[in-house]
């Protein structure tokens, strides 16, 4: 494909790889009024969440595996279909239980598009030049990171209400899965197909356990207790006998070949980390600057321009000189030092810290995360056969979201116990001072877990509220670090391959080196 062909084919990728991304940052500024309208609990408020994280990681190496057997083409086609519907059914969800069900098969088409825009890029485009077009997809990433809180708040405050945050995605994927199928045209290798259904169904009850557990453990029920025991050693033994089953069959869903190559199992690894790090910390900005700063949701998705704005700026720059040089490692590992140092910074914020300050803490830590996303993806690809490019490209994404839904949940646990450890200390004495009345507290008290209107409070316990969440939200920054080193480490012991400029089968390292520029 020329490059104009390329771009063509991109734009409808692009706007594929959008709508994935709307889905879960859109909703977020809605689910007050959701729970409120569907007389929903905090457990249901978790699952519209979770429900959407699950299906789509449990699914994304199903997708990249499908990759390698039928049409790409058709495969985001359907994946788009699939979201489209789910986003239907949950616009018109007459319960939680509906709308979790709906977000839930929302989740499987999400998984494909987020998998699959990555392997159709990698069937277009060398390795050598696909740094540029990945940088693109870093660009979209942040795109919709910040747009979707703002059109979400927006739109929630509109005639559409909730609902229409479900609607707004549906005519981009209707113009994405048009623009695809006049402009993407990849050739469909014909050979025998083995679906893998028994490795595929172990994988995803064994993640979703998983998920489950570190999803509702610490809130649902104890980390330590006999059901968190039950779903772990569920979890265990399902995973163990996918492998057990992905070590004998001819097409398995996730080739453990993979992980022989020293690249794919360290990225791999570092891709955890990075997503505990990244989605566990980051998610918590914008309730930061609502509950410890008392902003609007509009305002608090503005304020997450300065860290989207680093990770737009990086991420095209570093795809840029990547396909020039042929040359990536150093950019993930100042990457990573960048987001040490990001994590590090934001770890002593408090509810009085300046915003000019936050924000360009922010903004290193996005710089950071640019360089380092996308191009541990193309590191993994560069060094992967071509037979195997979906279920590869699709394993750095999977434990990308298995570390994301473990961080968020598990910090989640942390910032819940810290704050309320927090305000429930400082209420007593405010009413052994006599500034607050045992009745204003009686008025107050709600779930714990719940977000409180910080207008309705008295203001003693507003500012009490206020200085104990932006506090606690340092103190989960620095919980983060540790993760952000441990990826550190891991890319410091990938071996850097310059990157192929061909979409042949792979050859030696040594081959590689002797003929690189």
């Amino acid at each position: 494909m020329t490059h104009r062909e390329i771009l063509e084919a991109l734009t409808g990728l692009l706007l594929a790889m959008f709508v994935a991304m709307l889905s879960s940052t859109v909703v977020s500024n809605a689910l007050p009024a959701i729970v409120t309208d569907l007389d929903g609990s905090q457990t249901g408020y978790t699952w519209v969440v979770v429900a959407t994280m699950l299906t789509m990681t449990a699914t994304t190496p199903i997708w990249g595996k499908l990759a390698d057997l039928f049409s790409k083409k058709l495969l985001v086609q359907v994946a788009l279909v699939i979201y489209s519907l789910g986003s239907v059914v949950a616009a018109l969800a007459p319960s939680m239980e509906v709308l979790i069900g709906a977000r839930a098969f929302q989740g499987l088409g999400v998984g494909g598009l987020t998998a699959l825009v990555q392997v159709v890029i990698a069937s277009m485009v060398p390795p050598r030049d696909r740094g540029r077009y990945s940088g693109y997809i870093g660009a979209v990433f942040a795109t919709a990171t910040v747009s979707g809180p703002l059109i979400g708040g927006l739109v929630v405050d509109s005639a559409l209400g909730w609902r229409g945050t479900f609607i707004i995605g549906i005519p981009v994927a209707a113009i994405a899965f048009v623009v695809l199928q006049k402009t993407l045209h990849l050739p469909t290798i014909k050979r025998d197909v083995k679906i893998d259904y028994d490795g595929a169904t172990l994988i995803m009850g064994g993640i979703s356990l998983l998920l489950i557990w570190v999803s509702l453990a610490g809130s649902s029920f104890g980390w330590v207790s006999t059901a968190s025991a039950a779903l772990v050693v569920g979890a265990l033994v399902l995973i163990g006998a996918a492998l057990w089953v992905e070590s004998r069959v001819d097409e398995p869903v996730i080739p453990l070949r993979l992980f022989r190559d020293r690249t794919t199992a360290l990225a791999t690894l570092a891709s955890v980390m990075i997503g505990v790090a990244m989605f566990g910390a980051t998610v918590y900005l914008s309730q930061y600057f609502q509950l410890a700063r008392g902003m609007s949701p509009t305002e608090a998705g503005l304020m997450s321009v300065a860290m989207v704005g680093g990770l737009l700026v990086s991420s095209i720059l570093s795809g840029r000189v990547i396909s020039a040089t042929g040359l990536w490692k150093r950019w993930l590992v100042g990457g990573m030092v960048l987001v040490i140092a990001g994590i590090a910074l934001l770890g002593t914020i408090d509810s009085t810290t300046s915003l000019v300050v936050v924000g360009a803490y922010m903004a290193i830590t996005g710089v950071g995360l640019g360089a380092t996303m996308q191009n541990l993806v193309l590191a993994v690809q560069n060094s992967t056969a071509p037979e195997d490019l979906g279920a590869a490209s699709s394993v750095v994404a999977m434990f990308r979201s298995i570390g994301g839904s473990a961080g968020i949940a598990a910090l989640g646990a942390v910032l819940a116990h810290q704050v309320t450890a927090k305000v429930t200390d400082g209420v007593a004495a405010l009413v052994q001072s006599g500034k607050v009345s045992p009745e204003q507290v009686a008025e107050m008290q709600h779930s714990t877990g719940d977000i409180p209107d910080l207008a309705a409070l008295p203001s003693p316990i507003r500012a009490l509220y206020e200085a104990s969440f932006g506090e606690a939200v340092g103190h989960l920054f620095l919980s983060a670090v540790p993760f952000a080193i441990l990826a550190f480490v891991c890319i410091l012991f990938i071996k850097e391959v310059p990157l192929r400029t061909t979409l042949g089968p792979t050859v030696a390292e040594t081959e590689l080196e002797a003929g690189s520029r």
